[in-house]
């Protein structure tokens, strides 16, 4: 005779205590959270010090200036109903930031507030090691990703678990078997390969395996083409700050598609030539960077001239040329009379360089377009055309690229997600006076005139419709 008694199964104590693990890990705000929460939310718009204003204004002390944390909780979640609603310091701030407009962020609990409050305050007072990540993270540069502990976490968590199965079922075993000898039944006890091939510890991996599938899945989807702070390494050290930033080179002067067409173009060197047939020799890099310009065109700045049928120039014909140009200049910047041991490392330092970076697998000869490497690159399916945001909508470009005029290395400021897309839709008012664009939209028009509308955003003129981005 068997013995069938009603046992409590392990699989309900794994469930408790993954419930009291998943309650843990939110029961409170803690700056940890809000620096990871930051990270994601913030740090697109507002400076990683606390203390400068970028986009955004400043977040140090930020509590203190509202003294009204209700108010300060409800800007952060939707920014525009509290400036609707007349709040005088949410005004106050729109004034100073407008049209600049704060993604509105719902999701956020009261606890993720406090916890990115909480690490402001901490990086802003200098108080604990999170201060000396935010000053590192303070320059204009890309945010290096963390390695996150998730995965080991999970991990052994996981083998805890399977540990803590085995035990509780060998012990709920015995139990069992002690069970029935004082009962005087027979009991039948299951061997370790039995317990572990059983219908209920293979269903519970089977639910567990597809749960995880499922999530890595959702997440790696969300995630593609999602590479927000990429800053590759390009063939030429471009420098923004000192383009865009020192010398207030106007972004369209040299991405003039971006008015115009859909793309923004990248500039070709003939756009670089406008100026820099007359600087020659860098203030960063010297003569190391414009060459490869030079080289890649076919342009002998020692005769300002470009180089008839350079197109079937050998490589040793076009080192000869510029090897002399660069050796010149390290003549004439060291004064002396010839190149010494030194200036012959410079320059085949410089010639192996230049050749590295116009050249590659594919692109066998020196000669040729420089491969500048893309950094922002939305998915096929979705289409955007700056013309339409930087003519028609007058978007800034500083809107969506951020403060590219202090970067030494560009790199992908904004997450370009359809979420922060749409948030943007949602919150950006339209241009419409004085805007030829708009002139079709008469009730729009009629409703402003008459007060009964103060505003138009891009979603009322169908912003968010599914076939705008994805015809």
């Amino acid at each position: 005779m068997i013995l069938k008694m009603k046992i409590i199964r392990p699989i309900h104590l794994i469930a408790a205590l993954v419930m009291l693990f998943a309650q843990s890990s939110y029961a409170q705000a803690t700056s940890a959270a809000g620096k990871e929460l930051f990270k994601n939310y913030c740090a697109s718009c507002h400076a990683k010090d606390m203390k400068s204003a970028g986009t955004g204004p400043a977040l140090g002390g930020s509590q203190a200036r509202w003294n009204d944390d209700a108010a300060l909780y409800s800007w952060i979640r939707n920014s525009q109903a509290l400036i609707a609603s007349g709040h005088p310091r949410a005004v106050e701030l729109w004034n100073q930031y407008k049209p600049n407009i704060m993604t509105a962020f719902p999701n956020l609990t009261d606890d993720d507030i406090a916890s990115i409050l909480l690490y402001v305050d901490e990086v802003y007072t200098g108080a604990g090691a999170a201060a000396k990540v935010a000053d590192a993270g303070a320059t204009a540069g890309p945010v290096k990703e963390e390695e996150s502990n998730d995965g080991l976490l999970y991990g052994g968590l996981a083998l805890f678990l399977l540990v803590l199965t085995l035990v509780l079922t060998r012990i709920i075993s015995n139990l069992n078997q002690i069970a029935a000898a004082k009962e005087g039944v027979e009991y039948e006890k299951k061997t370790l390969y039995q317990t572990l091939t059983s219908q209920g510890i293979i269903g519970v991996l089977l639910f567990a395996l597809i749960v995880l599938g499922g999530y890595t899945t959702v997440n790696k989807a969300i995630s593609m083409g999602r590479q927000q702070n990429y800053a590759p390494e390009q063939p030429i050290k471009f420098s923004h700050a000192t383009h865009s930033g020192l010398h207030k080179i106007d972004c369209q002067y040299c991405h003039d598609g971006a008015r115009r067409s859909k793309q923004s173009v990248i500039p070709a060197a003939n756009t670089c030539m406008n100026c820099h047939r007359a600087i020659k020799v860098g203030s960063q890099y010297g003569t190391q960077e414009l060459t490869k310009i030079y080289a890649s065109i076919g342009y002998d700045p020692t005769t300002n001239v470009y180089i008839e049928n350079y197109e079937q120039k050998t490589e040793d014909e076009i080192k000869e040329i510029y090897t002399k140009w660069i050796a010149d200049n390290y003549i004439s910047a060291k004064e002396i009379q010839a190149l010494d041991a030194e200036g012959e490392r410079e320059v085949n330092r410089q010639w192996k360089e230049l050749v590295k970076s116009l050249t590659n697998d594919q692109k066998k000869k020196i000669q040729g377009p420089i491969e500048w490497v893309r950094i922002h690159n939305l998915a096929d399916h979705a289409y955007f055309n700056h013309a339409q945001h930087v003519s028609v909508g007058k978007v800034e470009c500083q809107t969506c690229h951020g403060p590219v005029e202090t970067m030494d290395v560009v790199y992908q400021y904004s997450p370009l997600s359809m979420g922060w897309c749409i948030n943007c839709h949602r919150q950006t008012e339209v241009k419409f006076k004085e805007n030829e664009y708009y002139k079709s939209y008469e009730q729009y028009h009629k409703d402003i005139q008459s007060g009964k509308k103060d505003k138009v955003t891009v979603a009322d003129i169908g912003g968010l419709e599914c076939q705008k981005c994805h015809y």
